[in-house]
Formats: structure tokens, sequence, C-alpha cells
């Protein structure tokens, strides 16, 4: 399981590369989304997620429509232009970031502070 530390820096990316995919989807159905594209290792819990969808919201990447389901009601989200651009610039960055991490978590074959 993926600690939830490592995960909220990258909730927003998450979500806006899902919406990017899928153009509009509701909060349970990313969660499940998520969990099976983790193989169950990320589980999105509701108060990190709908947290990051209003935040998404008002900085106008996302737009919430709500369509009545029967006696309920269910609110889908889906991207802006901006959220379009901003998904994509967000990958990259983290494709870099990854990219840059893996470099720092590699194991040095040259010098080390123990043999001098």
């Amino acid at each position: 399981m993926i600690s939830n530390e490592l995960l909220k820096g990258t909730l927003k990316t998450i979500v806006l590369k899902l919406l990017s995919e899928n153009h509009r989807m509701y909060g349970y159905e990313i969660t499940r989304e998520v969990e099976k594209i983790s193989d169950g290792k990320i589980q999105l819990s509701w108060g990190a997620l709908y947290p990051t969808l209003h935040k998404l919201e008002k900085d106008g990447l996302i737009i919430a429509e709500e369509y009545n389901i029967g006696k309920r009601v269910r609110k889908y989200y889906r991207l802006t232009p901006e959220g379009e651009k901003s998904s994509n610039d967000k990958v990259e960055e983290f494709s870099e970031f990854v990219r840059i991490m893996g470099k720092l978590l590699k194991p040095s074959s040259g010098f080390s502070l123990n043999s001098a």
C-alpha cells in the first residue's frame, strides 16, 4: 500500500490524468479506477479525493456537472481547456520527478563516505 504522505503530492496529477483519459468521471468511479490501475496499492479516501476535486474546480481546471440518476444526483467532473493543459504539464513534470528520484535513489557505484 502506498502511504498517504507520498500520495498527497500526486493526487491532483492523478485526477487530472484520469479525467483527461476518461473525459468525465464521478468521485466513486475515480476511486475505483485508481484502485484497479494500481492493483489495490492506492486506495483513495473520500477525505482526500473530494477536497482535491473542489480545489481543482475552484482553480478552474475542472467543471462539475450534476445529473439525476434515478432518485439520486450524481456529480460528474470533466476538464476545462485549462485543465487539459495542466494535466499534460503535471504529467510531464511528474515523469521528470520520477526520473530524477530514480537517479537519486539508485545505489552509487562510486565514492562512499564509509570508504574514506
